[in-house]
């Protein structure tokens, strides 16, 4: 009997005027009915709103005897936990309903549907019996442990979005503190107190920006086993951490300035670190960097949106002189440059060009959104999306670096 036949049969009930005749119609109804439904059929025409609403979407608990009739790989989980699926109830034609049963958690990826929600959670009880028994067979799955998740996370999310140079860093910490502390244990098995175990071994080791990057590392990672599934809460959340204040770069003096350019003078070294100087431009940038007409163009290592993009700064008067000594440069290895600079600067590291530069270009009196385009700063708010700064303007503002 569909939903149809059923109004039918209730429309001719309410036309009975007598209310003892309809009561014994209604009793007749239903003991005929309960000849060819079962008690899961009826509790499937009523375990939803009465409303008559296009979608409903509810958590099923399922009963003893259902969690009784999984396997066992599943039942400690349905029963102890309280584990549910999600139930969503859809119109299907005029007068019908199809219910789709849904599971999201620990890798599992698993949906089924039916027009009788005890028939769909047969089938679900089914799917549950078939991936136990061929554990090869989970549906869109992801790993479901911390190193695996991991790597999964770093190749098809976070690599997509920032530059490779800071995509290796990640690794390479991750490697050297998570790995080690975690190892590959099930992600859902990962609490609170282990996470603040390794920021407070980090922390005390004295690398206080290394600690600074794995509490943001584990939260993005556990950010996404949530949304994965995996977990229902992000352990991070009942983490304490204080993020240390960063040291900024400290600027050259203009006598610290030549006093390096004069040290390697005669050098490859002194085009180096001429267009360090005289560009702004980050360590990690300095092996993309090559002439353009009037422009020395790299890759800027910060990333819009997870883009790659191009900057542009112009060749400025200050760097003119070194430039039309030699029409092409290669850097050397930044080791070499970090050491290079601490043998003539003690005080300084390689990282202090750029802030110099920045310094300069403001006391030379160049428009500050020029500077930002220079040295790949985003200029904020609606200017990234609607500011196109021309070449003859950026020319015009990097003619006023002369000191």
């Amino acid at each position: 009997m569909n939903y149809q036949q059923l109004n039918e049969i209730l429309d001719i009930f309410k036309d009975i005027p007598d209310a003892g005749r309809r009561d014994k119609a209604v009793q007749i109804m239903l003991q005929t009915a309960s000849e060819s439904i079962t008690l899961e059929r009826l509790q499937s025409i009523t375990s939803f709103d009465d409303k008559e609403q296009d979608n409903e979407e509810v958590f099923w608990k399922f009963s003893a005897k259902e969690i009784l009739s999984m396997p066992k790989t599943f039942r400690k989980e349905f029963r102890t936990e309280g584990c549910t699926a999600h139930v969503r109830k859809r119109r299907s034609g005029k007068n019908n309903w199809n219910y789709e049963i849904r599971y999201r958690r620990n890798g599992y990826n698993i949906t089924v549907s039916s027009n009788y929600l005890d028939e769909a959670k047969r089938k679900f009880i089914e799917k549950l019996h078939y991936i136990d028994k061929h554990g090869t067979e989970k549906e869109n799955t992801v790993p479901s442990t911390m190193d695996a998740f991991s790597m999964y996370f770093f190749e098809n999310f976070h690599k997509r979005k920032v530059a490779q140079s800071t995509y290796r860093i990640a690794l390479n910490q991750y490697k050297n503190h998570v790995l080690p502390h975690f190892g590959d244990m099930p992600i859902k098995k990962i609490t609170p107190k282990k996470c603040q175990e390794l920021l407070d071994k980090i922390d005390a080791s004295g690398i206080s920006r290394t600690t600074d990057d794995i509490f943001s590392m584990l939260n993005v990672i556990f950010k996404a086993a949530v949304k994965h599934a995996i977990i229902e809460h992000n352990p991070m959340d009942m983490v304490f951490h204080k993020k240390h204040e960063r040291e900024h770069g400290t600027a050259l003096t203009k006598d610290e300035e030549r006093k390096l350019l004069d040290s390697m003078k005669g050098t490859p070294y002194e085009l180096m670190f001429a267009v360090a100087l005289y560009t702004g431009m980050r360590p990690n940038e300095y092996k993309t960097a090559k002439i353009e007409g009037e422009f020395i163009v790299a890759n800027n290592s910060k990333r819009k949106n997870g883009k790659a993009e191009l900057k542009k700064i112009p060749i400025t008067p200050m760097l003119r002189p070194y430039i039309d000594k030699n029409k092409q440069f290669e850097f050397a290895r930044l080791e070499t440059l970090r050491d290079k600079i601490k043998s003539i600067l003690p005080s300084h590291k390689l990282y202090d060009l750029r802030t110099t530069f920045y310094t300069r270009c403001t006391e030379c009196g160049i428009a500050d959104v020029a500077i930002k385009k220079f040295v790949g700063h985003a200029l904020g708010g609606l200017a990234d999306t609607y500011t196109d700064l021309s070449d003859e303007y950026l020319l015009k503002e990097g003619q006023k670096l002369v000191y």
